[in-house]
């Protein structure tokens, strides 16, 4: 087992915990950024629109977790410290995204794939811990993961049947 001073992995502690959460949202942010700014460029403003909107959501997401890592001692970790179940942090959306002719509807899929893997990865923590603090902290991300799936389902089908986004129900919850 590790201390808050040597890197572990997200299930062993809540410092670890904490610096994988972290991560996943600061990577999440730079490629839905990354990926907004590549859409902007090619004057695919749908998909800008989208991707710009899950970096902010992202960006928010990464201020909780560093308001509830406030009292912890987090650990620094390289890149090559975390462990994740693929090549790149969870909830980083797929580079192939990028293709300025990317679709809305394929957008919309590239965020909810984000959105899915990162619960995914909360769910596999929460099932290997046996820390009854990151257990907790755990259950808590797999919940609002789950919330940003359902949002993410709800704005492909609206997508689908023409309607408005209600991005105001995801922001009022951060």
């Amino acid at each position: 087992m590790s201390d808050a001073h040597t890197p572990g992995l997200p299930y062993e502690n809540v410092d670890s915990f904490l610096a994988y959460a972290l991560k996943v949202e600061q990577e999440a942010a730079l490629r839905f950024g990354q990926l907004a700014d590549a859409m902007g460029a090619a004057g695919n403003r749908a998909a800008e629109k989208i991707f710009r909107k899950m970096s902010l959501f992202s960006q928010m997401h990464y201020a909780e977790a560093r308001a509830r890592a406030h009292y912890h001692e987090v650990p620094e970790m390289r890149p090559g410290d975390f462990r994740w179940p693929d090549l790149e942090a969870p909830e980083t959306a797929a580079i192939w995204a990028a293709d300025p002719l990317i679709a809305k509807e394929q957008a919309l899929e590239i965020a909810l794939d984000a959105e899915q893997a990162a619960h995914d990865f909360y769910a596999a923590v929460l099932a290997q811990t046996d820390d009854p603090e990151v257990k907790a902290l755990a259950r808590e991300f797999v919940i609002e993961e789950g919330e940003h799936v359902g949002w993410m389902k709800r704005w492909i089908a609206e997508d689908k049947a023409n309607a408005p986004h209600d991005w105001v129900d995801a922001l009022e919850h951060h």
